[in-house]
């Protein structure tokens, strides 16, 4: 009797790849936590600081989510967001741990590194950081900061991704189909 035919192994990822995502995720972590502390050591007290005609430096508590969305000022507010961040960081590395595609592995890592960076403030200081604020044409987004950025950039090329991916999912086994 001869043996089933079995599926290929999936290519082992090179050197690189598999440490590209976690020194993304340093990177911007770092990055995140010494703007934060910048923003903290020069910003207090000065309001709005122009740089440019559509971009200000100012510092904002967020003791919302990105963007100053779902704001609360209670304790309980801060440790639930808390709990929200870490329960959704725990899902997305189920999911990065089966993704094999460079891209999606990226961007999710890209998305945690901007979920403990706003954790972290939100257990030292009771809210996040904000201090970049663009603005133009008579719009103005609300301040966020380097991990806001991470999660938003993460968030897109996931959905670029499954937008022009050509329907190649990962099966139950974490096998492309």
């Amino acid at each position: 009797m001869t043996p089933a035919p079995t599926e290929p192994a999936p290519p082992e990822p090179s050197a690189t790849s598999r440490w590209l995502g976690p020194m993304l995720f340093a990177v911007i972590l770092i990055l995140d936590l010494v703007t934060k502390q910048w923003a903290l050591a020069t910003l207090e007290g000065l309001g709005r600081v122009r740089v440019t005609s559509f971009f200000n430096f100012v510092l904002v508590w967020n003791p919302g989510i990105s963007f100053g969305m779902f704001q609360s000022d209670s304790d309980l507010g801060r440790w639930l967001l808390i709990a929200l961040a870490l329960a959704i960081a725990t899902i997305l590395v189920f999911w990065l741990r089966r993704e094999e595609r460079l891209w999606p592995r990226l961007a999710i890592w890209l998305i945690l590194a901007g979920a403990f960076g706003n954790v972290f403030d939100r257990i030292r200081f009771g809210a996040v950081v904000d201090f970049l604020d663009f603005h133009a044409f008579g719009y103005h987004w609300p301040a966020f900061n380097v991990a806001d950025s991470a999660i938003v950039v993460g968030a897109v090329i996931l959905v670029l991704d499954s937008l022009f991916s050509g329907g190649r999912t990962l099966s139950p086994e974490g096998k492309e189909k």
